[in-house]
């Protein structure tokens, strides 16, 4: 395979780490006695390493020494990857910002009152469900009043949210349906970046700021009147994160945040923890003349347009090596090379499961119940899968076991199955073992 000069340095470098280290072949010790390699040497440390759960502080460390040259990032630096929502912060952006868009009226009647021309994969029934609850309010290319009290108003706010939320309509009958691949692209999350349609990036970037500053301006546990329900109105970026962002640019290690929410609401919150616009990746609409379409760009060799691939699951994994490694066509879908692989990857759901499994020394989660992550983190194969509780309002244990072994995994047909081990056999159910 061919790689471009930078990832073919990095190659080189990190492939002389990699064999100073004897990190190949992996030799999987037990999760109770499974250590990383001696540190290289003393790289700058993480303050907060205590607030996170046991020794896994003490274990990002490790990592960070061994991989960090300790003088700052730069092009061929390694990297480390962290997804956002529910990771890098508290609660979810793509929550919040919906919220926000419906309090303040701001989603807009699409062309024709036709909503299948927001995606195309919603279903038939969902298009005829928002047409009845949204189609009289307002003219195409207008703001739907979803702000407002009255009946009629409150209604198609509820249609919008449950297609964000639950991916259905009201009455629950399927939103999204066809023939893509459900570890590479969730139609639902996708469409609230295409319901930012005929907006220009700068415009959807404000918009996005906005929501930002009145969820970090809430408290804690605030909650608003979205439609006819109340939902979570605040957000906190998370202490330990910003701490592991700045530790790890100054040991020389480049981190990035790769996120399941659209890329342009990402980009109004990532420099907050450290990580500039342009190491931000996320679900990436087309722009035609200045301003976003309902188009997703493409990846591993889906054309743009094709929205048949995004940032959740394996698509993670795509995007990770296209933008960072520099990985084109095909080849980005695949398992990289371990050489160039980021060292560190740390996420919270089964979203991030593809890309947190690839990074070679640490495989971080913050525990969130997710079946198919915490099945793969408490298996622990390879003993460098590392749990921690969620730094704020962590969740308590999670009663019986993780489906490991029946349905713990999302098929790429959207149905569930067992989570496997990279060698095919099956991770065995797991009990909640990290919590407060």
């Amino acid at each position: 395979m061919h790689l471009p000069g930078p990832v073919r340095s990095l190659v080189a470098g990190a492939a002389g780490l990699v064999l100073a280290l004897g990190l190949v072949p992996a030799s999987p010790a037990s999760p109770a006695t499974a250590a990383l390699p001696a540190a290289a040497g003393p790289c700058p440390q993480l303050r907060l390493a205590d607030h996170w759960y046991g020794d896994v502080g003490e274990r990002l460390q490790q990592a960070i020494d061994q991989a960090g040259s300790c003088e700052g990032s730069g092009s061929d630096a390694p990297v480390a990857v962290f997804d956002w929502d529910n990771t890098m912060i508290k609660n979810d952006i793509s929550d919040q910002t919906t919220f926000w868009v419906l309090r303040k009226s701001l989603l807009r009647q699409p062309p024709r009152r036709d909503w299948s021309t927001t995606s195309r994969w919603i279903t038939p029934a969902a298009v005829r469900a928002l047409r009845d609850a949204c189609g009289s309010l307002a003219r195409p290319g207008r703001a739907l009043p979803t702000g407002e009290r009255r009946p009629q108003a409150v209604a198609c706010a509820d249609e919008i949210l449950s297609m964000r939320l639950e991916q259905t309509t009201t009455d629950g009958r399927p939103g999204f349906a066809g023939g893509y691949d459900h570890r590479q692209m969730n139609a639902g999350y996708a469409w609230m970046a295409q319901l930012m349609a005929g907006r220009t990036p700068r415009q959807v970037r404000a918009l996005a700021a906005d929501a930002r500053d009145a969820a970090l301006r809430a408290d804690r546990g605030d909650t608003w009147r979205v439609g006819s329900s109340r939902q979570i109105r605040w957000v906190r970026y998370y202490a330990e994160q910003r701490d592991l962002v700045a530790t790890l640019e100054a040991a020389g290690i480049t981190p990035w945040v790769v996120s399941a929410s659209p890329q342009l609401w990402a980009d109004v919150w990532a420099p907050g923890i450290g990580v500039p616009r342009s190491r931000t990746i996320g679900i990436r609409t087309v722009l035609e003349d200045g301003r976003v379409t309902t188009g997703i760009e493409g990846c591993g060799g889906y054309a743009d347009g094709s929205d048949r691939i995004m940032t959740y699951v394996e698509g993670k994994r795509c995007w990770v090596n296209q933008e960072v490694l520099g990985i084109q066509g095909p080849a980005a879908l695949d398992v990289a090379p371990a050489a160039v692989r980021p060292v560190i990857a740390v996420g919270d759901a089964s979203t991030d499961v593809s890309m947190v499994a690839d990074a070679t020394l640490a495989h971080v989660v913050l525990n969130r119940n997710s079946d198919e992550v915490m099945c793969r983190a408490y298996d622990d194969a390879d003993g460098r899968w590392l749990v921690t509780p969620m730094f704020i309002k962590p969740l308590p244990r999670m009663p019986g076991t993780y489906p490991c072994s029946t349905e713990g995994a999302e098929r790429r047909d959207g149905s569930f199955g067992p989570v496997r081990r990279p060698d095919g056999s099956v991770v065995p159910d797991q009990r909640d073992r990290v919590h407060p």
